[in-house]
């Protein structure tokens, strides 16, 4: 027995703490922020928020939660207990330089490009109230310029990527890549039947839902565009859309509502001032009795009484509604994304017209257990229906004379004043309808053969379809014209386009001590097969019948063509990058296209790019307090332009209207040429980036070269050939040259204030530099070497012959007449002298205010190249009062005055100054603080477009510079929910 007795020592009981489910949203200034990396301090345990913003994470008590995510400042948030986390990041202007960019074939990190890459992020499209996506981007892209020819639903827009390359207007498109599959953005909509209501014809990228879209990536240099080869040539725009995150299932509901009103009128003259104009001209011409059909002053029509037309027929209320909703979620492995929206859009106009779009957009991601597997599948869809008047009324506005009768008779009948009038709503009894839809829908399926092998393969597949009607019904007509029903007409267009696309992908990535290295190799095939039906009826039994062609006792085909075309191609890349410091990017493709002869069918396209992160080397590391970043990068390369149509090297012919013995023939159309091929474009950029004091100031200034060469123009024939031209490779050369700048600053971050500004400044410059036979050429009278392809050739107004009370104008060959041939001579210049974008948002603590200005440097046709002589039967602009800069009025008897007229409106007067500074967009919203919902958050925001617009132009409105209906100004009320 021991002497003593041991006894067990006490031991504190072991606590453990409780785990809980912390859930919340993580939002930055612009809305709620997917793909946060959630993780416990000194933990593996994370988690990313998910399309919403929201996550959800296992925690205890005394963990700390860390937010990151590249771009933003990390953030360390103690749990202290809570269930319910919900921060907002800041942006941190030294991470900015590490998001990556979508190149296309390749991402690649923003401080490491070296090609020039423009990027609008779905926080900034969202903030506009748009339905075409290409209005989202205007003035927010250096060396991107985009101009809207119209403010109707539907209308199109004019894209150009630094300049104009090709001499032919349809040259100068970009390619647009949707998810990896080229989208057709060649319009089948037929310009004869879509005229009347929109200029050109209807846009393909209405199409795409902007709200469906992550980001837009416009690739604008060789380095960028050389591995897209002949495709490439004029820029290519990448949109993103958007796919589902890791997460909780969320629910987002966004709805707004919109009122738009035509933002500039004409000033006109009244009755007082219509009517003593055309009394003056009647004196002039020598007329002392007013003809019968002069009723706006010889008493038919009531001189004392005064109608707005601006008021009466473009001066209504557009109402737009949008709502759209979405659900996402998804685990580590799987993730999910269904969005649908749907849009309702009326006129300005009088009547029922509107605009309707559907769509429906889906994604879903999956990557296996090992990561080695990675199948990404997307799919979008979208409809609409634009029922718009048979005409613009816009230039009726403009036009019509003050005193002109009420629109409806006493028993609410369209007023035809005895014949007498023209009513302008008779335009609404005829329909022009286009309805679209569009599918397109990709899967990209990759496998890792090795940790540094990755086989990858993109099935991509688009079609197109549209129906376009216009109706004439004899309603239109004035009744004192007594037209029969032989006078209704029916035009009927009915296209689609079905493409399909597969590229498979060998990707190798390497690390060497200081040396990165990544290879990529690639095949493509395309076809694209495009079919077009336009029709035109009539000798209808009558109106009610008008929308059967099938009752139509005349039946025209104005055309009928099926075209394919097939594309395939081999291209690859090389990046070698040391140190973070010294960058090579070598791209290059072989394209072969069914556009070519069987001897020019395959052409080689390529670049390189090289970059000096010089703020990497040891000297500079010194002031990087200062100087925080630099980068000097440079590119040069090949790269070519097949969009000249399908089928034009071969001899085609075309059904005759002529019948012979009662067989109908066919006649040739065009000449056999195999030997015609690519145009080749050589671009050349030299760029320096710079970041100061911790980058929170960055600035790119970019300069560029490009040379468009072997054109593919119609070149002169004799008439003894029987054409008038062959398609053929001229030696004409098209030099696009310019500077651009781009700034953002981080003017003030701190205590929940923060205010960023972004501008972006671009001055280019066009001309031809070479054309081989340019004088006896068709072309003589529209181009001119050494000058831009935008001139125009006019006459050159001298003043008003103190006789004669007439224009007058230069006689160049001084034979005492004035002819086009021999004195249309003065060369206007309408290009864009330069060009951008101003941005700025504010944000303090729950509040973001934001807005765009839009400027514009450049000269364009004013009103004077469209309205009618002063003196006839047509309403002017209050400027024609002023004698002294306009000749004698007259109502058309004055054969002098009529030709003095023509040449004055075909000349150089009618070019003027076109600038204008625009406040495009103006936003304010508020977030509703975090504390009302456990797992939900909303937003109230308000939002202006197209606000003010400064501008000395003579016309209505700066931008589309014409007599169709203006960009509309917009008001937007909206609200979004996310739970």
């Amino acid at each position: 027995m021991l002497p003593f007795t041991l006894h067990a020592k006490s031991v504190p009981p072991v606590i453990e703490l409780q785990t809980h489910t912390v859930t919340g949203t993580v939002s930055d200034n612009s809305g709620t922020l997917p793909g946060v990396s959630i993780s416990i301090k000194n933990s593996n345990k994370g988690t990313i928020s998910g399309s919403n913003g929201s996550y959800a994470i296992e925690a205890q008590p005394n963990d700390t939660l860390v937010f990151s995510f590249i771009g933003y400042k990390t953030r360390f948030i103690p749990v202290n207990g809570q269930k319910t986390i919900n921060i907002t990041l800041q942006e941190d202007a030294t991470q900015l330089q590490e998001v990556k960019v979508n190149a296309g074939y390749y991402s690649v990190k923003e401080k490491e490009r070296t090609g020039s890459i423009a990027k609008v992020k779905a926080a900034d499209i969202e903030k506009q109230p748009v339905s075409n996506p290409l209005a989202a981007m205007q003035g927010r892209m250096s060396g991107v310029s985009i101009t809207q020819t119209t403010g109707n639903p539907g209308g199109s827009f004019n894209v150009q990527v630094r300049g104009i390359n090709s001499i032919r207007s349809d040259g100068n498109s970009p390619l647009y890549i949707v998810d990896g599959v080229p989208f057709a953005s060649q319009s089948l909509s037929n310009e004869n039947i879509s005229v009347g209501s929109l200029p050109g014809t209807v846009s393909p990228l209405n199409s795409i839902n902007p709200s469906d879209i992550e980001s837009i990536e416009v690739l604008k240099d060789a380095d960028a565009t050389a591995i897209y080869g002949s495709r490439g040539a004029n820029g290519v725009v990448l949109i993103t859309t958007k796919k589902g995150k890791a997460g909780q299932t969320r629910f987002n509901i966004q709805t707004y509502s919109s009122i738009g009103k035509v933002t500039r009128r004409m000033d006109l003259m009244n009755t007082e001032q219509y009517l003593a104009m055309r009394a003056e001209a009647f004196v002039n011409d020598g007329i002392t009795t007013y003809p019968d059909n002069a009723y706006d002053i010889n008493g038919t029509w009531d001189p004392n009484s005064y109608t707005d037309w601006q008021e009466e027929l473009i001066g209504g209320t557009a109402f737009i509604n949008n709502a759209q909703a979405s659900v996402s979620g998804g685990s580590e492995t799987t993730q999910f994304l269904l969005n649908g929206a749907y849009r309702h859009e009326t006129s300005v106009y009088p009547g029922d017209e509107s605009y309707k779009k559907g769509s429906v957009h889906g994604s879903i991601r999956h990557k296996s257990a090992n990561n080695r597997f990675n199948l990404n599948f997307s799919a979008d869809y979208s409809g609409d229906k634009n029922t718009l008047p048979g005409l613009d009324l816009t230039p009726l506005a403009y036009t019509l004379a003050p005193n002109a009768p009420a629109l409806y008779d006493a028993n609410g009948n369209l007023n035809w004043e005895n014949g007498t009038f023209n009513n302008p709503l008779a335009y609404l009894e005829g329909e022009y309808l286009v309805t679209t839809g569009n599918l397109i829908s990709n899967a990209v399926l990759s496998y890792k053969l090795h940790s540094n092998l990755e086989l990858k393969t993109s099935l991509g597949y688009n079609e197109m379809r549209i129906s376009e009607k216009r109706t004439i019904p004899t309603t239109m007509f004035n009744p004192a014209l007594e037209l029969g029903l032989d006078a209704a007409r029916l035009y009927l267009n009915n296209g689609n386009t079905k493409s399909w696309i597969i590229e498979p992908q060998l990707n190798w990535k390497k690390i060497w001590s200081q040396i990165k290295l990544e290879a990529l190799i690639g095949t493509t095939f395309q076809q694209q097969k495009t079919q077009l039906l336009a029709q035109a009826g009539s000798g209808f039994p009558g109106n009610s019948m008008i929308n059967n062609i099938a009752a139509a006792s005349n039946i025209e085909i104005l055309n009928n063509s099926v075209t394919d075309y097939k594309y395939q191609a081999i291209f690859g890349r090389i990046n070698v990058n040391w140190k973070e410091k010294y960058i090579v990017n070598l791209t290059g493709r072989r394209d072969g296209s069914s556009r070519f002869g069987p001897e020019n069918r395959f052409a080689n396209f390529g670049a390189i790019g090289t970059a000096w992160v010089f703020s990497k080397e040891p000297i500079f590391e010194k002031i990087s307090n200062t100087l925080s970043f630099g980068k000097i990068r440079g590119s040069y390369g090949i790269t070519g332009n097949d969009q000249i149509g399908d089928y034009q090297y071969l001899d085609t012919y075309e059904v005759t209207p002529n019948i012979y013995n009662g067989t109908t023939g066919i006649q040739p159309t065009r000449l056999f040429n195999p030997n015609f091929g690519w145009e080749t474009n050589k671009k050349l950029e030299m760029a320096l980036e710079l970041g100061f004091l911790r980058d929170n100031i960055l600035v790119t200034a970019a300069y560029f070269n490009n040379k468009s060469s072997n054109q593919l123009v119609g070149i002169p024939l004799p008439g003894t050939t029987g054409f008038s031209s062959i398609q053929s490779n001229l030696g004409a050369t098209v030099q696009n040259t310019g500077l651009e700048i781009d700034i953002r600053t981080v003017n003030y971050n701190r205590k929940g204030f923060n205010w960023n500004t972004m501008l972006n400044f671009t001055a280019p410059k066009n001309k031809l530099t070479e054309f081989p036979g340019l004088i006896g050429s068709t072309y003589e009278n529209m181009l001119v070497i050494g000058q831009p392809l935008s001139i125009v050739k006019t006459y050159h107004y001298t003043g008003i012959d103190p006789v004669t009370g007439l224009f007058t104008f230069e006689d160049y060959n001084g034979d005492g007449q004035i002819t086009a041939t021999d004195d249309k001579k003065y060369v206007a210049d309408t290009s864009v002298e330069y060009y951008g974008g101003l941005t700025n948002q504010v944000t303090y603590k729950n509040w973001t205010l934001d807005f765009l200005f839009q400027f514009v440097k450049q000269q364009a046709r004013n009103y004077r190249y469209s309205t009618a002589m002063p003196g006839t039967l047509s309403n002017q602009p209050l400027d024609i009062l002023d004698n002294e800069s306009h000749q004698l009025y007259s109502t058309g008897e004055n054969p002098d005055a009529v030709d003095a007229y023509m040449k004055y409106i075909d000349s150089d007067v009618t070019i003027s100054d076109a600038s204008f500074i625009r406040l495009k967009s103006l936003g304010l919203s508020y977030s509703v603080p975090s504390g009302w919902s456990k797992s939900a958050s909303a937003k109230v925001y308000v939002q202006g477009q197209n606000l003010a617009t400064i501008t000395n132009y003579k016309g209505a409105d700066p931008e589309t510079h014409s007599f169709y209906l203006p960009p509309l100004r917009q008001f937007t009320l909206g609200v979004q929910l996310e739970f």
